[in-house]
């Protein structure tokens, strides 16, 4: 399996290879030349396996170039008994007849992101040890993206991270989580300004081909396509535990939609291409919260994204993102993976601010089956509190996005899978609006709130961010 850019300017690179990068060497990202297929028969036969077996299965069609047996004891230690709580590692759990939430964040950080980042902690320093060469990862952070970097590539050979995230624009857990950090080689800053002005520094840099080769940077956002393809394990997991209780001669056309809260558009991304591999899901259902420009696209064609100053703080802070990275790969797929179609769009953006795909509409949903809606913190207090009452289980505001837009898009007979993004001790101030409850920390994290925190506050200046990192990369 080789590797391409949307944007047609970056030779075929293995997977080991692109694990290193952020951007493609043209400035696109970078996507599997073709996306591998896997039969009804196949899939059945993934069944009885464990969730580390199943991401070596899945994995293995993407990672060609790692020997198998090295890719299997990779996947067995990011997914173990010590990082994740729940025996299954990812459980399902019904809050109705007819939504189920998939559990994400039995991790670490308590986040969907540890899925696909403690993965990645282990194949990066593998691929490292293997090339003699050193890594300093960029990467930007709404929230939890941060702190499962941080806690997956804490003390890793050969790696520092330098970690941006927005100012006043995170819960005090997230910042907890990050900022309490005391290894050498995490490095947090905190950028005046919102998530996008974050994401728009870590393009700058990964732009500058000559400071990205000598600082040897490369990141772990979901622009990092690693992340991407770890992610897709799960939707191959919900579906075969959603299917357990099917006859199995019924399985192969059975099938699962899905409804996934949505920022930069990675884990939903990670679902439109397990669908593409051949997983019967109907429906991918994009949940945008108030800062809804991919909702928009969804529904009319248009995509446009908005500035820092039209983009909101929510209760839902994670998905306070207005310029989709990730939207570009898709978008690729969309304009039948034609790089000179994508590079034309994206050139359309940069002159008007908008890409209008106006005619491409119909596809959204009868040829990539994307829906969306979109929540607001009125409706994430009511599903806390409705789903609460109705079934015990409390959620956190960004899956209440999800089950609430999840609500507007059951179908009679189609199994409707939430994707679960964090444990609601992360948000209690919600929760507590909502139920009333007032929510404790986790027993392993009790003291995290009283901890020391380790900060560098900046301006949005990208010729600082160069200084910073200049002074703290680590070689090889």
């Amino acid at each position: 399996m080789k590797y391409i850019s949307t944007r047609g300017g970056m030779a075929p690179a293995p997977y080991s290879a692109i694990l290193l990068e952020g951007l493609a060497t043209d400035g696109g990202l970078v996507v599997p030349e073709t996306v591998p297929q896997l039969t009804a028969e196949r899939i059945e036969a993934l069944r009885g396996l464990s969730y580390a077996e199943l991401a070596t299965e899945i994995l293995s069609l993407y990672a060609t170039d790692i020997p198998r047996a090295d890719l299997a004891q990779m996947c067995a230690a990011a997914y173990s008994s010590e990082n994740f709580v729940a025996e299954e590692i990812v459980p399902l759990t019904a809050i109705d007849e007819q939504i189920s939430l998939v559990g994400l964040s039995e991790g670490p950080t308590l986040a969907f992101k540890d899925m696909a980042m403690q993965f990645l902690g282990q194949s990066l320093e593998y691929v490292l040890a293997r090339s003699d060469r050193a890594l300093n990862i960029i990467g930007a952070t709404s929230g939890d993206t941060g702190s499962a970097a941080e806690y997956a590539l804490r003390g890793k050979e050969g790696i520092a991270v330098f970690m941006l995230s927005p100012q006043g624009r995170m819960s005090d857990f997230q910042r907890a989580q990050m900022y309490s950090l005391t290894d050498a080689n995490i490095h947090n800053i905190a950028v005046a300004g919102v998530f996008d002005d974050c994401q728009n520094l870590v393009k700058e840099l990964s732009g500058d081909l000559e400071f990205k080769r000598a600082h040897e940077l490369g990141t772990v956002n979901s622009i990092n396509l690693g992340r991407i393809s770890a992610q897709m394990v799960y939707y191959f997991w919900a579906w075969l535990r959603a299917t357990d209780a099917v006859a199995a001669d019924e399985r192969a056309a059975f099938e699962v939609s899905f409804t996934v809260p949505s920022g930069n558009f990675g884990n939903i991304l990670s679902g439109h291409m397990a669908r593409a591999m051949g997983l019967p899901i109907r429906r991918l259902v994009l949940a945008a919260n108030e800062n809804n420009v991919l909702d928009q696209f969804f529904r009319t064609g248009i995509y446009e994204p908005r500035g820092a100053a039209e983009t909101y703080a929510t209760s839902s802070p994670s998905m306070d993102i207005s310029k989709a990275s990730n939207i570009e790969r898709f978008i690729f797929d969309l304009l039948g993976r034609d790089t000179a179609r994508l590079a034309a769009a994206w050139e359309e953006l940069a002159e008007t601010g908008r890409i209008d795909l106006t005619q491409e509409l119909p596809r959204l949903d009868t040829e990539f089956g994307f829906q969306s809606g979109t929540s607001t913190h009125a409706d994430r207090v009511a599903t806390i509190r409705d789903v609460h009452a109705s079934s015990g289980i409390i959620i956190d505001p960004h899956t209440a996005d999800g089950v609430k837009v999840a609500r507007e898009h059951v179908e009679p007979g189609i199994p409707m899978l939430v994707l679960e993004t964090a444990k609601p001790e992360k948000f209690p101030d919600i929760v507590r609006e909502a139920t009333g409850i007032e929510l404790g920390m986790p027993e392993h994290l009790a003291d995290l709130l009283e901890l020391p925190q380790h900060v560098t506050e900046m301006g949005n200046d990208a010729a600082a961010l160069r200084a910073f990192i200049a002074e703290r990369a680590v070689q090889a």
